[in-house]
């Protein structure tokens, strides 16, 4: 199919519309920008090409051929459908997108925007519809195979060519009831480290960056449970002596509302970086253009 096409150049298309619309060479070449002598080229490369003159001399004049005139709206018609084509997209006007998007996120990312972001859609743009997506156990290309308008969560997906852009930093905090023995007096590696522990992990893994922190010290922590949610972890926090963990400035509302307790973990950890993330081949969508402004707009207004 390539190879069918290479040896036409589309620039004559442009040519062969001016021509046709002005019948005079000199006006064809102001028509589109060019000099007499390349538009007198470029009809000669034209009727070559179409085995017809185009244009002949009448008089002091040009008149186009019988052929010409039958495929003057058809040449029309192909011009005005390359330019419609070519153009750049145009912002979209939010009023009147009407159109499905699928968000990729945990339950703390829905919680924590879910009602602001849904307020905010409905009032620019009541024919949207957000579909939140839960996290799987595995790790699934949701992105790339097109399942996934966006992912919200911490750090980058092993998928190089995912665009990520940050939303906010946090960083991990521990998690207790009210009154439970470890909110009594400052908190240590050592007491922290004894305590039992329950995860939260999608994957259902038991370790993770507090085990490297431990490790470095020389202690190891029993992990008495995982879940699969912040909100199941927490849950199970509030109606135990179990220890958990959760981020201290997106889970603030969900631990406050539990009546639960955060402390400051006596480790290094690395930060929380909260991204947004998508496929470049929407990158220049204007729907999902439009959809990235507004989840980043709710975040600054919901994470103060």
């Amino acid at each position: 199919m390539i190879a069918r096409y290479a040896n036409i150049d589309l620039n004559l298309l442009i040519a062969l519309d001016a021509l046709l619309e002005e019948e005079s060479v000199t006006g064809a070449a102001g028509r589109i920008g060019l000099s007499g002598p390349a538009m007198s080229r470029a009809l000669g490369r034209i009727r070559r090409t179409v085995g017809d003159p185009i244009l002949v001399r009448a008089g002091r004049h040009m008149v186009p051929t019988p052929h010409a005139l039958e495929i003057k709206a058809e040449v029309r018609r192909l011009v005005e459908a390359a330019q419609v084509v070519l153009t750049p997209s145009a912002p979209v006007d939010p009023a009147r997108l009407a159109r499905s998007f699928a968000i990729n996120a945990s339950d703390l990312f829905v919680t924590l925007l879910g009602p602001a972001l849904l307020a905010r859609v409905a009032r620019q743009a009541p024919g949207v519809v957000l579909r939140f997506l839960s996290e799987g156990h595995v790790d699934l290309p949701l992105l790339r195979d097109g399942a996934a308008d966006l992912e919200l969560g911490v750090g980058g997906g092993p998928q190089s060519e995912i665009r990520t852009v940050p939303l906010f930093t946090d960083r991990a905090v521990a998690v207790v009831r009210d009154g439970h023995p470890l909110a009594a007096r400052p908190l240590t590696v050592r007491r922290y480290a004894d305590a039992p522990h329950l995860n939260f992990s999608r994957r259902g893994r038991l370790t993770g960056p507090i085990d490297a922190a431990l490790a470095d010290h020389d202690l190891r922590r029993r992990v008495i449970a995982t879940v699969p949610t912040l909100a199941a972890a927490l849950m199970m926090v509030r109606d135990s002596d179990a220890v958990g963990m959760g981020p201290e400035r997106a889970g603030a509302s969900m631990i406050r509302e539990l009546g639960l307790r955060t402390l400051p973990i006596p480790l290094d950890l690395p930060p929380l970086r909260m991204v947004m993330a998508w496929h470049p081949r929407q990158d220049a969508d204007p729907g999902h253009v439009w959809l990235r402004g507004v989840v980043r707009a709710t975040v600054a207004a919901v994470v103060a």
